[in-house]
């Protein structure tokens, strides 16, 4: 590496080879510090040491399992479905529920609404009797 670095700079080597060791040094020495830097940085930047963290966890927690990890099948409508459907069950279920319930609230509704009007009719009678007996 440094000989190709010297046929670079050959002239410049020729004068001084001293110097152009030192430069070679501190060229590669600067160059190893910016690359430990850049790689910091897309460190921090995408929390890379905490998701590899994660993962060993992860990975030390499958140790434990007996069963095999799922894998996908290759069939992505497959997979989809698989992950979908008992989801989609549950969610039915629940708008069972909620349908029924709405059910129960809107017959008690409506036969609150038919004691009203009973009520009513029988207000009107009333009112009716009164005023005939009155006039």
């Amino acid at each position: 590496s440094y000989q190709r670095f010297v046929s670079c700079y050959r002239c410049f080597y020729k004068l001084q080879p001293q110097l152009t060791r030192s430069i070679y040094d501190q060229f590669i020495s600067q160059l190893q510090t910016s690359i430990k830097e850049e790689i910091q940085e897309v460190k921090n930047e995408g929390n890379l040491e905490g998701l590899f963290n994660l993962l060993d966890k992860i990975v030390e927690e499958a140790k434990d399992r007996e069963e095999p990890a799922w894998r996908p099948s290759g069939v992505p409508a497959r997979d989809v479905r698989a992950a979908l459907v008992p989801f989609l069950l549950q969610h039915r279920c629940h708008l069972r529920r909620a349908l029924q319930e709405r059910q129960r609230r809107s017959s008690s509704l409506a036969q609150e609404v038919l004691a009203g009007r009973d009520s009513i009719a029988e207000l009107q009678r009333q009112i009716q009797a009164r005023q005939q007996a009155w006039q």
